[in-house]
């Protein structure tokens, strides 16, 4: 539609056939992965058209030997306590609460410790859901909390812990009355490190209804080291318009000088709810940005592929995506995607592409199996 990268021609060059194939700098894109199903009346994890490469270092967690196990076998043992210890313990964590799915409402946030790790796994199995039980915050990882422990004299860019979460529901998270430092992410809020989500889902979470830059009614991203992407695979937000994540910007995912790369996934029905943009227009909060993601911040890239953004929602810029590089040095690239059907309330959209709202600018690589209306 607009041109194709390099990148992206030699991701599709690969055949589907194969296991993996190189991308030509000696790294695999894997096309078989084989995700643990979730299998319930939501929506599942993944965009069943998604079918693009998964890097290496995007494929799910090895959780085979774990580092330490929640539950002992049945429902009861799988605690609001037990996960807060195994969360502050680290390492490699999973669940066994038996053969059924479980929900554990927690009574307060799991919190990482920097000192962990450096490779921390939370591994639901696909029956696990952690819910925040629409009061408090589910996960909270930063690196520059020194209550979590400092651990570096670089908080802000540091390359641990490096944080995955995998086949596992994440639900009815609050973020709405966190401190302005720690704002947003009603579900998981991450700085620094790096952060992957894995065939997990993100129903029903909120963040602050209303201000001009905070967000993340799922996820709140800052500071990931080297400016790596936080990578979403095979994940879902939304998915259904009960199940909406709702922030002030950014009602599935919201971050600050934070690449991305979103793969075969879905985000839908999700909502920012603020009113005003940023810089907030006289007489309003500020806000309303973003109806699945907000990116803000300089050098930025959105990666998209085989990634369905539907019937999202905003008061402002962006019912699908508002991307905005204040150094004019921005690069969306979506390929095999579809952007359809997300509702601006606002009487000025301000688009590059159809939901999609950012610098005149901003360099857009879009493929031709893309559709965007």
């Amino acid at each position: 539609m607009i041109h194709r990268s390099l990148l992206t021609g030699v991701l599709f060059a690969c055949t589907v056939f194969f296991t993996a194939c190189d991308d030509g700098g000696g790294g695999g894109w894997y096309y078989d992965v084989d995700y643990i199903e979730i299998t319930d009346d939501l929506p599942a994890p993944g965009n069943p058209a998604g079918a693009c490469g998964v890097p290496e270092e995007a494929l799910p967690a090895d959780t085979a030997t774990p580092t330490r196990v929640i539950g002992d076998g049945t429902p009861a043992s799988c605690t609001s306590a037990a996960v807060v210890e195994a969360v502050a313990q680290g390492g490699i964590i999973t669940f066994d609460c038996g053969p059924d799915p479980v929900t554990i409402v927690l009574e307060e946030t799991a919190k990482i410790r920097n000192d962990t790790g450096p490779e921390i796994v939370l591994d639901g199995g696909g029956l696990v859901t952690l819910s925040g039980g629409d009061r408090r915050r589910i996960l909270y990882m930063n690196t520059c909390d020194p209550d979590q422990v400092w651990t570096t004299p670089h908080c802000n860019d540091q390359d641990h812990p490096r944080l995955t979460v995998q086949n596992l529901s994440f639900i009815d998270g609050n973020a709405e009355n966190e401190p302005a430092e720690t704002a947003g992410g009603g579900a998981i809020f991450v700085r620094g490190g790096r952060f992957r989500v894995i065939n997990s889902r993100f129903f029903g979470n909120t963040a602050a209804p209303t201000g001009p830059d905070v967000g993340g009614g799922a996820i709140r991203v800052f500071d990931q080291h080297e400016d790596r992407p936080v990578y979403v695979v095979h994940s879902t937000f939304g998915g259904r318009e009960d199940l909406a994540n709702v922030a002030s910007n950014g009602g599935a995912v919201s971050s600050i000088g934070v690449n991305w790369t979103i793969l075969n996934s879905v985000l839908s029905y999700n909502r920012a709810i603020g009113n005003g943009g940023n810089p907030a227009e006289a007489g309003t909060p500020g806000g309303g940005s973003g109806g699945a993601i907000y990116n803000d911040g300089l050098t930025l890239t959105l990666t998209l592929c085989g990634v369905a953004i539907e019937h999202n929602e905003v008061n402002a810029y962006g019912a699908a995506i508002f991307f905005v590089s204040n150094n004019h040095d921005g690069t969306i690239r979506i390929d095999d995607s579809v952007i359809r059907a997300n509702v601006n309330h606002s009487n000025h959209p301000w688009q590059i592409l159809p939901g999609i709202s950012g610098h005149d600018d901003t360099v857009l690589d879009v493929d031709d199996d893309s559709i965007i209306e």
